[in-house]
């Protein structure tokens, strides 16, 4: 099936209001184009090097995405024209994005990675930890940078219930944190959903899903 007919297949079975982020690490530059031409504006890469070669030779409307994990001394290559960090996992990463995007004279919008998984490999705050962040005053010394929402990955398992469990929980914190006081109106992202599992986040509240194998088909190593 071609990359346009998976396409077209996918949106039908997402809302309108839903982002779909085409994640394309590992895929050459001509398949990112094939996608672009059918309409496909949001593109996801996790490696900043094969984000840095592809972003000069694709379309300067793209939407990029960074939703893999982010080295602080990696920021400053990105920050220059990236649309959205999915995966700010640390104060420390918080703080570098803000100092680099000072510099560039931007205000980048991030999402906060929470670890809902049982995986201990899969990183981001803790829900408690979370709350934590947006309770107390630490966001407010980050000019340059806009937090837009929560980004999460399910455990990797064949059950269901599990997954549908923890997408769950990240929906329950976010709804939380939106409801506090001092959250502005930006807060509207819930990232969650990948391509086995995003019929089951967009059940659960999702309003933007990462989607690679679905869209382009098995990675090129």
């Amino acid at each position: 099936m071609k990359i346009a007919d998976r396409l077209v297949s996918i949106r039908q079975t997402i809302p309108a209001d839903v982002t779909l982020v085409a994640v394309s690490k590992f895929h050459p530059v001509d398949a990112l184009r094939e996608a672009y031409d059918c309409g496909q504006r949001v593109f996801g890469e996790s490696r900043v090097q094969e984000l840095m070669t592809k972003q000069p030779v694709l379309p300067a409307d793209i939407k990029w995405h960074f939703i893999g994990t982010l080295q602080t001394n990696k920021v400053k290559y990105i920050v220059p024209f990236v649309h959205l960090i999915q995966s700010i996992d640390s104060l420390k990463l918080l703080a570098a994005v803000d100092r680099e995007a000072k510099k560039c004279g931007r205000r980048i919008r991030i999402l906060i990675e929470v670890h809902i998984a049982e995986e201990a490999s899969k990183h981001g705050f803790t829900p408690d930890e979370c709350r934590e962040l947006f309770a107390g005053d630490t966001l407010n010394a980050y000019s340059h940078i806009r937090v837009v929402g929560l980004m999460g990955m399910a455990t990797f398992t064949d059950d269901e219930t599990q997954v549908r469990r923890e997408f769950h929980k990240l929906r329950s914190l976010f709804e939380e944190l939106r409801a506090l006081p001092s959250m502005g109106d930006d807060f509207k992202e819930l990232s969650m959903g990948m391509s086995d599992d995003y019929p089951l986040a967009l059940e659960e509240g999702s309003t933007m899903v990462r989607l690679g194998t679905k869209i382009f088909g098995n990675r090129m190593y």
